[in-house]
């Protein structure tokens, strides 16, 4: 039940319909044993010598029943099957929805600590586990628990030294099939880490294979493919030959009790204390009762991936989500005051204390792992810092909705990311209700509308995944004019022109002069000529801020930023 809940996410009551039908369905499976009962009752009546004779007005009743309880279990098992699959299926896509939307509110640094495919496989592979479970194995299970029970009532009635002879050896079954849990827990698991390992190989493989060709490792690379679909088919063949074991001893104790049902029948029949009827009645259920139990064990090692699987959903979906309930104010200025950070045991920010002004143009400068960017992400709360505290607007972020918080911002990042979509929903993802007029007004500021014109199907052309097909200056142009229709007040530069071309770098440096006019802008630049008339810049190294003040006053000052200014400014001559 723990892997129901588990799985379910708050939508449990989807199943309270399937589950109703399955209980009745098999309630109501008990009619064909108690006609079949009455039937050999009536037959053996009339044999018997007692002269009695065959009540065939009776059978044929019995018969007219069992034709109408055909018939309405035929109606019945169809409702069960069409609400079964329909409850597990809703249930499977509201989970990975809830799942989903539970990730997006998890912090980067979470998710930066996680694999991609591993997440994926949760909202994949375990949750297809859930619907199999759900629709297939819990009807299954609920059979193998309701039938034994309501014939081992039934029976005990008529004779209880035949019943109890039929069922003696069940306790043993179950308690060898739970000798088996924890292993086949630990095996599962590895079983399923496995196919996970085994499917980022192969996401690895086909995802680097330009890469590959170019550095000739598609040797080395299929040789890892290779050896992790090798310990997937370990993992599986370990199981099985574990556990299959196990299970195939528990269906056969489960099946020797209508042997010793037999052989207790067979003495009580040989010594007079028990009737031929009952007899009949008892092989007659004997041979059905146990099909649900023994095909439920068959399934055994499902019931326990499918709570493997809610385990690891429950486990997610315990993770905490980034606090917030107050409302956003209006944008200000952005105050760190001792602020510290580390990922996981690395700490890259240490004591940091800055003001960056509203309506202003703040870069960070400083040499690569010095925490320019860790700053930037701070600043739109992709994380929270370990120590100290980031105001916005006077208000403690850690205090503000995250969504609210990102409604005044827009950012800009170095490597752009363009979703498989037309240009024209990719650049919208900045604004989702904008107009046509809106959308185009916005690629004409970001100096993208021409070159888009220039494409087959102009604003409807698809990208491709990650917007392969277009240049790194053309998918920059176009992540600006999604920023421009945000329209938001304060805008982050992540070296948005670091790996541009020199015509390229001209576009897109005109496309971010348009988008930060009369905004609050934080800009990482390593072209010191882009930030050169910033109001502040602010110089880190190791971690630690070194200078502050204007580009006139850190050149005067002979420190790091007037080094790397020097550095660029000798270079800047160079040929090949």
């Amino acid at each position: 039940m723990n892997a129901i809940k588990n799985i379910t996410i708050g939508h449990t009551e989807r199943l309270y319909k399937p589950v109703g039908y399955t209980m009745l369905a098999n309630l109501v499976n008990i009619v064909p044993f108690c006609l079949s009962i009455e039937a050999i009752r009536i037959i053996f009546s009339a044999f018997d010598g007692s002269g009695q004779p065959l009540d065939t007005t009776r059978l044929w009743w019995i018969f007219g029943i069992m034709a109408v309880y055909m018939l309405v279990m035929a109606l019945a098992e169809r409702a069960s099957y069409r609400a079964n699959f329909r409850g597990a299926y809703e249930m499977s896509a509201s989970g990975r929805l809830s799942l989903a939307e539970h990730l997006r509110k998890l912090s980067l640094g979470f998710l930066s600590k996680r694999d991609p495919g591993d997440l994926s496989s949760m909202l994949v592979t375990d949750f297809m586990m859930a619907e199999t479970g759900i629709s297939h194995h819990l009807p299954q299970l609920m059979g193998a628990i309701v039938m034994p029970v309501l014939a081992f009532a039934s029976l005990v009635w008529i004779d209880w030294r035949m019943a109890v002879s039929m069922f003696a050896a069940l306790p043993l079954a179950l308690l060898v099939l739970w000798a088996s849990t924890k292993a086949q827990r630990k095996l599962s698991g590895r079983q399923i880490q496995a196919k996970i390992n085994a499917g980022n190989r192969l996401e690895e493989y086909l995802q680097g294979i330009r890469v590959m060709k170019a550095y000739n490792l598609i040797g080395d690379r299929f040789v890892r493919l290779r050896d992790a679909f090798a310990e997937l088919r370990r993992a599986c063949i370990r199981q099985e030959a574990l556990l299959g074991p196990f299970v195939l001893l528990s269906i056969t104790l489960v099946r020797a009790g209508l042997t010793m049902m037999v052989l207790c029948g067979t003495y009580l029949l040989l010594g007079g204390q028990l009737s031929i009827l009952v007899f009949v009645l008892f092989l007659v259920v004997g041979s059905r009762v146990f099909d649900p139990l023994t095909s439920a064990l068959t399934n055994f090692t499902e019931f326990r991936y499918f709570s493997i699987a809610g385990g690891r959903i429950l486990s997610l979906m315990n993770e905490p989500e980034m606090k917030g309930e107050r409302q956003s104010p209006a944008a200000g200025d952005i105050r760190f005051e001792h602020v510290s950070f580390a990922y996981q045991d690395k700490e890259v920010l240490h004591d940091i204390n800055i003001t960056l002004p509203k309506n202003s143009l703040t870069a960070l400068v400083g040499p690569s792992g010095s925490g320019k960017s860790t700053v930037m992400k701070l600043c739109a709360r992709f994380y929270d810092p370990q120590k100290g505290c980031i105001f916005f607007n006077g208000v403690p972020m850690n205090e503000i909705n995250p969504e609210s918080l990102m409604s005044h911002i827009s950012m800009v990042f170095q490597d752009v990311y363009l979703f498989q979509d037309t240009i024209r929903n990719n650049i919208r993802f900045g604004k989702t209700d904008a107009t046509e007029e809106e959308i185009i007004a916005a690629a004409k500021k970001a100096c993208c509308h021409d070159f888009i014109m220039r494409l087959p199907k102009g604003y409807d052309t698809l990208v491709g995944e990650g917007g392969c097909t277009l240049s790194g200056g053309e998918k920059q142009r176009i992540s600006i004019a999604r920023a421009m229709l945000k329209d938001a007040q304060i805008i982050l530069l992540d070296e948005a022109t670091a790996s541009l071309d020199p015509e390229n770098e001209v576009e897109v440096q005109k496309a971010i002069d348009s988008l930060i006019k009369g905004r609050t802008v934080i800009a990482i630049a390593h072209r010191l000529k882009a930030i050169k008339d910033a109001d502040q810049i602010i110089v880190l190294d190791n971690g630690r801020i070194k200078e502050e003040g204007t580009h006139d006053d850190l050149v005067r000052n002979e420190g790091l930023y007037a080094h790397l200014w020097n550095i660029q400014e000798s270079i800047s001559g160079w040929k090949l």
